[in-house]
């Protein structure tokens, strides 16, 4: 499929041409195909610059927050249909910023999983299930660039030409299975669950921290990573365009007396001004000359049970409850034709193995499982080989 059926429709980017498509919206029928394209790797964060919607009696429409900033209204008008989308924890995020909140929807991408296929890319899943081959060649462009070339309008319209086809699908594969129920409830449970909170220490995410031992190198990295998303968010580009996490690692590792000496440091090459340099030399010397309690504290080891390589020697008990539990889980998994982290997830596995309720009963089991956040589903398909594998 080269180009959509009723061909690329013209990008709204004004009031008057989105209250047409609200309407157009409003007045159609069926499931919305909806998809967006960020600018990951080119701008700072992860809002949407273009949105695309396709339902049936309304065609397919492209709209652009950037210049209709506040879809709230077509929101609110699509908010009680059932809302198709691919990998939509990964969409969900920005369409949210813009005033669009789905109550149902439906996932390909998960369902694909649930009904056993190994490769879930929407391009491989629309050849595989409906037999149409999609242009995929532009999904890590720059979609701020405006104005959009007319491939990238062609490309963006094929995302929802077919996905409510291939939901109609996946959903009669996974009733054939006796999985739909399952699917329904991993999508109501993904529509529920609200943003997550801010991330605490987001600089602990540098790319090579672990590297970084020293409290006053950790200090480093803190500093030149706060200098640098200060910087990326006014600018509005990628933090990785401003300054690489290896160049931070680097200079935390080599703590530079000055400016010739980073310059001198991987990622602070010639090309970079003699301004940024001092930029950067600045938060190095901040970090040089703090005081001992205003440095960070080491990372802190994640609550819940030890990584599973320690349980041997830890607790031989534990670690014996675990094997049994993964061996069951894994084996029960292959059976149904699901990826063992769908059935259950590993986390949850070794929290009950780390600490199983004292009554080892299919009803204690059962909500400890719930406790930690399973589903119902998951928690009659595993409850009683976990009793077995807890007992055994």
């Amino acid at each position: 499929m080269l180009a959509p059926r009723e061909g690329v429709p013209p990008v709204t980017a004004d009031a008057r041409a989105l209250d047409e498509v609200v309407a157009a919206f409003a007045a159609g029928s069926g499931p919305v195909a909806v998809d967006a394209e960020r600018a990951s790797g080119y701008r700072y964060g992860q809002r949407a610059y273009l949105v695309q919607l396709r339902r049936a009696g309304a065609g397919t429409a492209l709209i652009d927050p950037v210049a209709c900033p506040d879809l709230s209204a077509l929101g609110a008008v699509l908010a009680p249909e059932e809302w198709v989308l691919h990998a939509a924890t990964q969409d969900l995020p920005c369409l949210r910023d813009i005033g669009m909140v789905p109550a149902r929807l439906f996932d390909t991408e998960l369902a694909a999983r649930l009904a056993g296929f190994a490769r879930v890319g929407l391009g491989v899943m629309v050849e595989t299930v409906l037999g149409f081959s999609l242009e995929k060649g532009h999904s890590a462009v720059d979609w701020s660039s405006r104005p959009l070339p007319d491939p990238w309008l062609r490309y963006a319209a094929l995302d929802v030409e077919l996905l409510v086809d291939l939901r109609d699908a996946l959903e009669a594969d996974l009733e054939r299975q006796g999985k739909l129920e399952w699917a329904l409830e991993e999508f109501a449970a993904i529509a529920a669950a609200p943003p997550p909170p801010p991330r605490k220490d987001p600089w602990r995410r540098t790319s090579g921290v672990h590297k970084v031992r020293r409290r006053r190198q950790l200090a480093v990295v803190r500093e030149l990573w706060e200098a640098r998303d200060q910087i990326a968010q006014r600018r509005d580009l990628s933090p990785g365009k401003v300054l690489a996490d290896a160049a931070i690692v680097a200079a935390a590792q080599a703590m530079p007396a000055d400016t010739r000496a980073l310059a001198a440091l991987h990622g602070f090459g010639p090309r970079m001004g003699r301004r940024q340099l001092q930029l950067w030399q600045a938060a190095v010397d901040r970090a040089r000359a703090m005081e001992e309690a205003e440095l960070p504290q080491p990372a802190q080891a994640a609550a819940g049970p030890p990584p599973p390589r320690a349980w041997a020697e830890k607790d031989p008990e534990a670690a014996a409850r675990l094997s049994a539990a993964r061996a069951a889980v894994t084996s029960h998994a292959e059976a149904l034709r699901l990826p063992q982290e769908n059935l259950l997830a590993p986390d949850v596995v070794r929290r009950l193995c780390w600490e199983p309720p004292a009554d080892q009963s299919p009803a204690a089991i059962g909500e400890a499982l719930r406790t930690l956040g399973a589903r119902e589903w998951q928690i009659a398909q595993t409850v009683p080989l976990l009793t077995k594998a807890l007992a055994d």
